[in-house]
């Protein structure tokens, strides 16, 4: 027998999805993730702003993302804010190392970059000298330098979110202070 009417026949839920969502594990990875949010949004946004992302907040949600993904993998939760912050720097790279292959095989010439809203309101005015002589350092060093004076974080915790070794983070953060000094007393 064909039915006539066109409204859509109502199915019962999958028996996966109702279980999942009472699984106390799932509800508390949720709650956990949530706080994690709640606590360093606002924090991994400025970071990636600082380290040069594009679009920042697409950088963050793809870092939340990831750790959501991963979360019942992670051997220590309390290490969820260094893996976060070890991702936003990994796709902060990934993406302005994709940027510049695509801007080299870009026939047309580029528009002048619009910087987004929240880029704007995390800068001010007297904030935009440093942060563009902190964009013409090269990635490692800004990003040793970012994560250093900014979040101030030790050499071994720099060293692991950008996954080299503490002898490296100490040269890239003593180049990086070295070319933004020079570049500061240049535009004075």
């Amino acid at each position: 027998m064909r039915r006539t009417s066109s409204a859509p026949v109502p199915l019962p839920p999958p028996a996966a999805l109702t279980a999942a969502v009472s699984d106390p594990a799932d509800l508390e990875r949720e709650a956990a993730l949530a706080r994690l949010f709640e606590l360093q949004y606002a924090s991994m946004l400025r970071l990636a702003v600082l380290l040069g992302a594009d679009d920042p907040e697409n950088v963050v949600a793809e870092a939340f993302y990831q750790i959501y993904r991963k979360w019942r993998r992670l051997r220590d939760t309390r290490a969820a804010e260094a893996y976060l912050r070890s991702t936003v720097c990994n796709l902060t790279r990934m993406r302005i190392r994709h940027l510049q292959v695509a801007r080299r095989h870009e026939e047309k010439p580029r528009d002048e970059l619009v910087a987004s809203a929240e880029s704007t309101a995390l800068l001010h005015d007297d904030q935009r000298v440093l942060i563009d002589a902190l964009q013409q350092l090269p990635a490692r060093q800004r990003e040793a330098l970012v994560l250093r004076h900014w979040l101030g974080l030790k050499e071994s915790e720099i060293a692991a979110a950008m996954g080299i070794s503490c002898g490296s983070v100490k040269t890239h953060t003593a180049r990086g202070i070295a070319a933004l000094t020079q570049a500061m007393e240049a535009r004075r």
